[in-house]
């Protein structure tokens, strides 16, 4: 059984979570280009699904949709089109999810920890972007 359900599209090629760097004094920052992304993604949601936050135990579905190189043949482009050549690069799939589902705490949900379920899927398509659905889940309060 599911409860809310919200979807939405963060449109651009997918990128993951970049790892903490630190400075020479020891103090640890997210690089620049994940906190414009990560602002990217909280904008969409807004735009496209509004201020709804969930609640309770969470579903999420996150599908990476890489746009095809413009170096490869018409035939190579039909089968990434068809999902005979999948794209194995980077980023991996549980950067893209660690950066989609951070950037939602506090707007999409309290914390990403409501989220029991994931599936993320990596494919190619004309349009690069990242499709988003987050439903709640019945049958469990959370928090325990």
């Amino acid at each position: 059984m599911t409860g809310r359900k919200v979807e939405f599209i963060v449109p651009g090629e997918p990128q993951g979570k970049a790892r903490h760097r630190m400075t020479k004094k020891g103090h640890a920052f997210t690089p620049a280009r994940t906190v414009a992304y990560e602002g990217w993604i909280r904008d969409n949601y807004i735009d496209q699904a509004g201020r709804v936050e969930l609640q309770g135990p969470l579903r999420a579905t996150i599908k990476a949709s890489f746009g095809i190189p413009r170096s490869k043949s018409k035939a190579a482009s039909f089968d990434m089109l068809a999902g005979e050549i999948l794209p194995t690069k980077k980023p991996d799939a549980d950067n893209i999810a660690k950066v989609i589902l951070d950037s939602l705490n506090g707007l999409a949900y309290k914390d990403d920890t409501q989220i029991i379920e994931l599936l993320v899927i990596k494919d190619y398509r004309t349009a690069p972007g990242v499709q988003v659905e987050i439903e709640e889940l019945k049958g469990g309060q959370g928090n325990e």
